[in-house]
């Protein structure tokens, strides 16, 4: 027999699913730009691309950080096949990109292999029985398509084309407003509906008492702090919890505590960057390695130790110098997402700077090398920026971090 259990509801587990509809040129991609980036918290932003490339407009340019944009991974498709949708949308889940952009949701309902077209040739098929029959056909296919993307574990938005909608009595034309191009009703998917009209967006539906009605020039990061804090994600819920590891006073059962919570929650699995140590693993296990470390009358565990590096950082930043070639560790791989959520929180939490190109080349400082985007850091480099920025949290360590950076920008010149 099946077991059915009940588990306690947080916020911090629901993600947003945003549809931006309005014509050509009305700002759609790029305000999903702006709202994505902010929803990531740091970590890597993807796009499926049908529109022939647009997006790649707003990606930064090699070389020309005064040109700015905003980073993000991209793969377009060419046959907008919604089963092309689906398995776009596991591989997102599988590199566990934290927000995924859909531009544009309406070429999978008629554009090329769109769900239309599917539903036209199955109906046109010997003894389907025309149109009905060719929805016998697209309907699971539909149905898949939004299984995908309410079901994907992170934030999702979609951008859908707008026409008039027009009614016809006799010789009377009277204009109803505007129509997304996708199935009827598609909209009442998603939680949240912005109307774009050259720039500036309307919230025509929301789930999010604040946003009711509002209307903004270039939605962007704005809005999204609204919905990270309906949806309790203001603070990334595993970063929540590590800064409870690294809080003074932490005693043991304070530890099994948090594992306890975190237990309930089904966040265990999670991945999560050790607290000093920077290395990705489970965050149940980043909390067990700590609450041994706590246990009465255990040895301090080794990775509770304090790195030289942060050592020399908190007592001699005067004399940090960069590291010589060959003498930083080895790549093994990308940086990880959860590695960059917490650079990206240390980075506020020693009051790193918010523009992109100061805060490229502050990181640069501190790993001594020019480094020209953030997605191209290695996990090397993530455990480095975690122990060297790890260094300055607590009282003083803003006043701390400016002075190194500042000597650090002295030797360099």
């Amino acid at each position: 027999m099946t077991t059915f259990t009940f588990a306690p509801a947080t916020r911090e587990r629901a993600y947003a699913r945003i549809g931006l509809q309005g014509p050509a040129g009305s700002g759609k991609t790029m305000s999903a730009l702006k709202i994505g980036q902010r929803l990531a918290n740091g970590g890597p932003l993807g796009v499926i691309d049908t529109e022939r490339g647009s997006a790649l407009t707003y990606a930064p340019v090699p070389g020309r950080p005064d040109l700015g944009g905003i980073e993000f991974l991209h793969l377009p498709l060419d046959n907008y096949d919604p089963r092309n949708l689906i398995e776009a949308t596991r591989a997102a889940a599988a590199a566990r990109l934290p927000v995924l952009i859909i531009d544009s949701w309406s070429h999978f309902w008629n554009g090329k292999g769109g769900l239309l077209q599917i539903v036209e040739e199955a109906g046109n098929a010997p003894g389907a029985g025309g149109s009905f029959g060719g929805w016998r056909k697209g309907n699971p296919i539909e149905q898949d398509m939004l299984e995908a993307l309410l079901n994907y574990p992170g934030h999702v938005l979609c951008t859908m084309r707008t026409k008039g909608d027009y009614s016809i009595e006799g010789k009377k034309v009277t204009k109803l407003g505007v129509k997304a191009v996708q199935r009827e009703g598609a909209e009442y998917e998603l939680g949240l509906i912005v109307d774009m009209v050259e720039g500036t967006g309307t919230v025509t539906k929301t789930r999010y008492a604040p946003l009711e009605g509002m209307t903004v020039h270039h939605p962007g990061a704005d809005l999204a702090e609204v919905i990270l804090d309906q949806l309790g994600q203001g603070v990334d819920p595993v970063e929540a919890i590590l800064a409870e590891l690294r809080a003074d006073g932490l005693t043991y059962q304070g530890a099994l505590e948090i594992y306890g919570r975190a237990e309930r929650r089904g966040q265990l699995g999670l991945p999560a960057a050790h607290p000093t140590t920077g290395e990705v693993m489970p965050l149940g296990d980043a909390i067990k390695a700590v609450g041994v470390a706590l246990k009465p009358n255990a040895a301090p565990a080794p990775t509770e130790q304090p790195s030289p590096a942060r050592q020399a950082l908190e007592e001699h930043a005067d004399e940090l110098a960069a590291p010589a070639p060959g003498e930083r560790p080895a790549a093994s791989g990308a940086v990880s997402a959860p590695q960059m959520r917490r650079i990206f929180a240390l980075l506020r939490a020693v009051g790193g700077p918010e523009d992109r190109t100061e805060r490229l080349d502050v990181v640069g400082l501190l790993l001594g090398r020019p480094v020209g985007s953030m997605n191209e850091l290695a996990s090397a480099d993530g455990h480095q920026l975690i122990e060297v920025l790890g260094a300055f949290e607590g009282e003083g360590g803003r006043e701390r971090f400016a002075d190194t950076v500042t000597k650090l920008r002295q030797r360099a010149a």
